[in-house]
């Protein structure tokens, strides 16, 4: 068994001509390249989507050793975007039709050993294809090229094509296994390692699943995401006095946990799980889908460590090194099958189908999905074809449910709704009872907000804090509504679109992070929800800059800050002004760690640098802050209140320009310190320098 990673040695051209699969093509100008790689790079906006929508080659020469006789020679890629045709040595040997799924090719038969060969890929990126995703209109551009690994497998004429291990919670386990050639008199080995090195080792029958009971197991869970590893060896007893021979193996990592998903929510090994996520588009500025493993593993990272996710919607099948890190991050996935609203001819189902069994065999073993998607986004019911994708993914995993979008027909065992009716008043999301009848199965909140409502990152303050609260208000409701079980919002990042869709400059500002993963204020509403366990684990994001001439008229307005500490102090050029704690019985009180409404930016300081006496100072604060608000307009209460106390308005200014401020006024400084245990463990200066802003960690 030998194995070799393939992405070094490749050679393209942006126009596929046939003379590239010949043994020799000097007529040719061939660009060096190396995979993962996109068929053209784009503008960061401005983009056209024609210019990656073509036919174009890749190559790859390699010398095939005569020692590989009477072996089997698998090239396998991790995914071609979209339509992908192989030669070998000029000979057509595989077609393969998703730009979302791998594909294994036998070279065998093609191969000249001893000699020189050629491996060629005809790649075609165009939008007219009758394949999922294509047929319809697309919010999203999906780009061009052999965008994942590629790597080349020697082994015996009879080898494993694929294993799948069922577990549950308590260490019962159940091995399925397919192998490829002559297996007649053939065993099965299974070896599942702990975390701990200690091994166990369980022999079975290549018609037979292997079944069994580990003692003293670790579950897989979000908090402790513990993995196994599972290797299966294919074994040729020996003859004759000889050895047994070990003809393959396959390993892959695994989890023990038990999956329900029921009317009440999801239940992760008898605990409740209350889904907190966002959606993922897999491209990246400039590049696409091409990106590598390590790019591919960040955005997981990014998800649950710096957004406080603990889950991830993905509307098409991700890059196998994304999967690998939710496993080991502990990051629930919900994978769909690629499409968009449309839904084809009966061509373009049968290939919906083959993308349905290549997504579950490909991703079953990941203890980190928890659902598979088996309807198109968006898309009208069609009875008798989603009869058929449920019953395909229920066949080949029977221990995860399945969901769908916009249906009438419940067919999936969960309903997975795209609520986007939220308009910034209200309930920030659809009584479930209004959405479906059907209130016996699962029920979660599939997509809300950034199609809604998407904001830039260079957009005005008060945008950008729209955008955020809105984010609040509906993960707030989601919580507070029974029998939903969680929501994810759309979504991670912005994204480069059609002209159809998004902005003017072809990106959809839709993200709570721009393209290149920075976050926008409403990532703060994400990450403020994480439960902190060391002081590290503190988020605190001021909404405001606290300069002026950001806002509408040179008045401050709103001020919030999104945290997950316990109290939040505010100071003025070094003077105390008040100590904020959420407020837990308001719009916000569903989440686990609420904003914090910042409402008094005058505190004592009257009493202290005015001589206004104890009983005043705290109702001429309270005028201050109305007017700091609401752009200095006085309610009647606030009016009868400045008479009582014997303000003129002109004096009441005074105060307003000395401790609120105007354009042109002296700048203060303030500092925000986030409280958790009693001290201050974060802290964030806003000032008027060449910067508004910066962070000082305690």
């Amino acid at each position: 068994m030998e194995h070799y990673d393939w992405n070094d040695g490749w050679l393209f051209t942006p126009v596929f001509d046939p003379a590239i699969v010949r043994p020799e093509c000097p007529e040719l100008t061939l660009e060096p390249v190396r995979l993962p790689h996109t068929v053209k790079a784009l503008p960061y906006n401005y983009c056209n989507e024609n210019d990656y929508q073509k036919l174009s080659g890749y190559r790859r020469e390699f010398f095939a050793p005569k020692e590989w006789e009477g072996r089997t020679v698998l090239l396998t890629f991790g995914a071609v975007a979209h339509d992908a045709t192989v030669f070998c040595n000029g000979r057509r040997v595989f077609h393969h039709s998703c730009g979302y799924t791998a594909f294994t090719v036998d070279l065998t038969s093609a191969l000249h050993l001893g000699q020189k060969n050629v491996v060629a890929v005809r790649c075609d990126s165009r939008e007219d294809l009758n394949i999922p995703p294509f047929g319809g209109q697309m919010d999203f551009l999906t780009y061009g090229g052999i965008c994942r690994a590629v790597c080349l497998d020697v082994k015996e004429p009879a080898y494993l094509r694929d294993i799948f291990i069922e577990t549950k919670a308590e260490g019962d386990f159940r091995i399925y296994t397919a192998t490829v050639g002559e297996t007649v008199g053939c065993t099965l080995q299974a070896e599942i390692r702990s975390p701990s090195g200690s091994r166990a080792f369980y022999t079975g029958e290549l018609s037979l699943p292997i079944t069994g009971a580990l003692n003293s197991v670790h579950p897989w869970s979000i908090e402790h995401p513990t993995l196994y590893t599972l290797t299966v060896r294919l074994i040729r007893p020996g003859t004759g006095g000889l050895p047994d021979r070990v003809l393959d193996e396959k390993s892959c990592r695994f989890g023990f946990r038990t999956l329900q998903f029921v009317a009440g929510g999801l239940y992760l090994n008898g605990q409740r799980v209350e889904l907190r996520g966002l959606n993922r588009r897999q491209s990246y500025a400039y590049q696409g889908y091409a990106m590598p493993d390590s790019i591919q593993r960040l955005d997981a990272q990014l998800l649950k460590k710096q957004l406080g996710c603990n889950a991830v919607r993905l509307t098409t099948p991700p890059s196998p090194a994304f999967l690998d890190a939710c496993d080991e991050l502990g990051l629930l996935v919900f994978v769909e099958m690629p499409g968009w609203q449309h839904v084809g001819d009966d061509i373009w189902k049968a290939q919906a189908l083959q993308n349905c069994r290549e997504m579950v065999c490909q991703c079953r073993s990941h203890p980190s999905i928890f659902l598979w998607g088996v309807r198109v986004s968006g898309s009208a019911d069609d009875e008798s074809f989603y009869k058929r994708t449920n019953e395909t993914v229920r066949r080949l995993d029977p221990t995860r449910p399945t969901a769908g979008t916009r249906s009438t027909q419940l067919l999936e065992d969960v309903y997975a709704y795209a609520d986007y009716s939220y308009h910034g008043r209200g309930v920030g999301c659809e009584a479930r009872t209004a959405v479906t009848p059907d209130t016996r199965k699962g029920y979660l909140i599939s997509e809300f907000e950034g199609a809604q409502f998407p904001a830039k990152p260079f957009d005005d303050e008060p945008h950008r804090l729209a955008q955020a609260l809105r984010y609040a208000a509906v993960l707030n409701d989601t919580i507070a509504q029974q029998g939903v079980a969680g929501s994810f919002g759309w979504c991670m990042t912005d994204y480069n679109t059609h002209r159809e869709f998004g902005s003017g400059d072809r990106i959809s500002y839709q993200g709570v992070m721009d393209m290149f993963r920075n976050p926008k204020l409403s990532a703060a509403v994400y990450a403020s929800q994480k439960t902190p366990r060391s002081p590290s684990d503190i988020v605190l994001e001021i909404s405001s800059s606290m300069a002026l001439g950001d806002h509408p008229g040179g008045f401050a307005g709103a001020c919030w800050a999104f945290t997950n500490a316990e109290s939040l102090r505010l100071y003025r050029d070094n003077d105390f002004v008040a100590e904020f704690t959420p407020d837990r019985r308001g719009r916000f009180a569903a989440l686990p760690h609420p904003p914090i409404e910042i409402h008094d930016f005058v505190g004592l300081l009257l009493e202290k640098y005015e001589g206004i006496d104890r009983t005043a100072a705290p109702q001429v604060a309270a005028i201050l802050n109305e007017m700091r608000r609401d752009s200095m307009e006085l309610s009647p209460l606030s009016r009868a209140r400045m008479y009582s106390l014997r303000l003129s308005w002109n004096e009441l200014v005074q105060l307003y320009y000395k401790y609120i401020g105007v354009l042109g006024s002296p700048a203060a400084v303030y500092r925000f310190e986030a409280v958790w245990h009693g001290r201050a463990v974060r802290t964030v200066v806003k000032e008027r320098k060449l910067r508004t802003g910066e962070e000082i960690h305690d």
